[in-house]
């Protein structure tokens, strides 16, 4: 057992775990933040997906003790039911949660990649590395590639996030 402390959605808090707990199941079975889905927990479905130190990770690969005093946001720290986060308000606009597996790891994905896009992080298909960086259509899906979507709600996915790119632009 190691003793672990994070900051979760802005609250310290302090664990007691087995050193091969992983960071998905610290937060689903320990913290009780049922939000971040386990769903092929081998990183490629990115149902897992949570911010951490500003940079969105798959929680499933990574154990929670090599993150003693990181700022980790989960989907119920971006927003709540009364006071949805933005993305999550344009994926309900835009229809982009269909069943909902998906939905937390793809918002959590969808604010990191707008930071990214932001702070002028490129990707594999970024065309000009001198030049600021923009969200076209093939850099947003290059981004967002790590999140499947079972429904194929991609293109509802793709108009919430542009929406709220073009809020911040």
């Amino acid at each position: 057992m190691s003793k672990v402390s994070v900051t979760v959605n802005g609250e310290l808090r302090e664990l007691e775990l087995d050193t091969r707990t992983t960071l998905l199941d610290a937060l689903r079975e320990h913290l009780h933040l049922t939000g971040t889905k386990k769903g092929c927990d081998h990183g490629q479905c990115g149902a897992c997906t949570v911010i951490v130190g500003g940079r969105r990770i798959n929680s499933c690969l990574t154990l929670a003790v090599m993150h003693q005093g990181d700022e980790i946001t989960t989907i119920e720290g971006l927003g709540s039911p009364g006071r949805l986060h933005p993305m999550q308000a344009a994926f309900v606009k835009h229809d982009g949660y269909q069943c909902g597996y998906c939905t937390p790891g793809q918002i959590c994905s969808a604010v990191a990649v707008l930071d990214e896009v932001r702070a002028g992080i490129p990707s594999h298909v970024t065309d000009d590395l001198n030049a600021p960086v923009r969200l076209s259509n093939a850099e947003l899906r290059e981004r967002m590639s790590g999140n499947i979507c079972r429904c194929g709600a991609y293109s509802n996915i793709a108009e919430a996030i542009e929406e709220v790119a073009g809020r911040s632009a």
